[in-house]
């Protein structure tokens, strides 16, 4: 999933210009060894409920209201360790401790800050893989701002989009919830001020680790008080998920990654549509709007030359109409990774393609890329510190369910 081209909307106008780049790293080794650990951790503290929280202080013998104070260390005061907890007696720290449990925080292994405010951080996990995850500050006209954090949902994707950083670093596992809900801390935490939306589009693909991103979205919701419409999950597309996403019925947005307008042209660019015909997306999709009365967005990345025509603008259009109303388009121009044979289309293409699915009434907008110049693709900063490609985590066979579940 492309991780800053999936972001915030701003007229083609504003296109960045060439930006200045400040670093800043904590302890960097040149080379991660990843160390083998269990990965369903259910003695983590971040992503658990107030009831939750407040059940586990009665089974240790507290009252509930010790439960209470969990929850407003962890998700108010964003306290990391235990022992930190310094409302709490230091008896129920230690029980806590000798109990297995911890917050469940990790550490910033490096972060990129760019001169129009975007900043990338890469996220050190328990068992040293990392994870990228962006913050997005946009302030209108008006004086509103808004600082939106894009999530990674997998380490690494095994779905190889070929436009995409991440899936030519391998992929490894499904995240658990913690580890998305610390990510949206983190952002917090580098700004100094409150997230207010939410984007599925990091690194990974969303529908393969429903159930971890179901709960994060909850504690998302609920703990960190972020609204549900403010938040959105992007899906390149796994077969049956839309629907079970929909049973959910979330007032969130759902975003398809789409990136062409008709089945032979999207299998060269995502391979794993092969398992996923283009008709029985849209039907889903369809069905998904009649379920929850949401509108739901597509995502096209503009590849120059591959997908950016007029032709393949009125195609889109015919395809939309066809499978009724309720959708939007968000065109994000390529953004460029390194080794990758695609291009950044010219402006004049983009607004040609703009005008053509306008003159189709199709509503449609272009997605400012930020960053540009900070390794800003998906993956790109986690490449520069994993020189080898991942592999499923042979210790977690889910993961290797995962990848099996799409065969391209």
């Amino acid at each position: 999933m492309a991780l800053l081209q999936h972001l915030c909307s701003a007229p083609l106008t504003r296109a960045i210009r060439s930006r200045s780049l400040t670093f800043s790293s904590r302890a960097m080794s040149t080379t991660l060894t990843p160390t083998r650990v269990g990965h369903v951790d259910s003695q983590v503290l971040l992503g658990m409920s107030e009831q939750e929280l407040q059940q586990l202080a009665l089974d240790l013998g507290q009252q509930s209201f010790r439960g209470k104070q969990l929850h407003h260390l962890i998700y108010k005061r964003k306290v990391k360790e235990i022992q930190d907890f310094s409302q709490l007696p230091q008896a129920f720290r230690n029980e806590l401790q000798e109990g297995g449990w911890r917050v469940g925080r990790s550490s910033i292994h490096q972060s990129v800050t760019v001169a129009d405010g975007t900043v990338k951080l890469l996220i050190k996990l328990a068992d040293n893989r990392l994870i990228e995850t962006v913050g997005i500050p946009v302030e209108d006209n008006k004086g509103s701002f808004r600082l939106t954090a894009c999530v990674s949902s997998q380490v690494g994707c095994p779905l190889r989009c070929s436009f995409c950083a991440t899936g030519k670093g391998g992929y490894s596992r499904n995240l658990q919830r913690h580890e998305i809900v610390e990510q949206v801390l983190a952002i917090e935490e580098v700004f100094k001020k409150r997230v207010t939306n939410v984007v599925f589009m990091g690194m990974g693909e969303p529908m393969l680790n429903l159930k971890s991103v179901i709960e994060a979205h909850r504690c998302l919701n609920k703990d960190v008080q972020i609204g549900q419409r403010m938040i959105t999950i992007s899906t390149v597309g796994v077969p049956n998920t839309i629907k079970k996403l929909a049973s959910y019925k979330l007032q969130s947005t759902l975003a398809i990654s789409l990136h062409a307008p008709n089945q032979k042209l999207r299998e060269t660019i995502v391979p794993s549509a092969k398992s996923y015909p283009l008709d029985a997306i849209m039907k889903d999709c369809k069905d998904y709007f009649l379920e929850t009365s949401r509108r739901v967005s597509f995502e096209y990345t503009l590849l120059a030359g591959v997908n950016d025509a007029v032709e393949h603008a009125k195609e889109l259009a015919e395809l939309i109409h066809e499978w009724g109303p309720g959708y939007h388009v968000n065109l994000i121009p390529f953004n460029p990774i390194e080794g990758s044979e695609y291009r950044r289309p010219y402006k004049k293409a983009v607004q040609a393609f703009v005008a053509a699915l306008e003159s189709h009434k199709v509503t449609v907008s272009v997605r400012q890329t930020r960053g540009l110049d900070a390794s800003a693709a998906c993956g790109q900063l986690r490449n520069e510190f994993q020189k080898s490609p991942l592999q499923p985590d042979t210790n977690n066979p889910q993961a290797q369910l995962d990848v099996a579940a799409i065969a391209c």
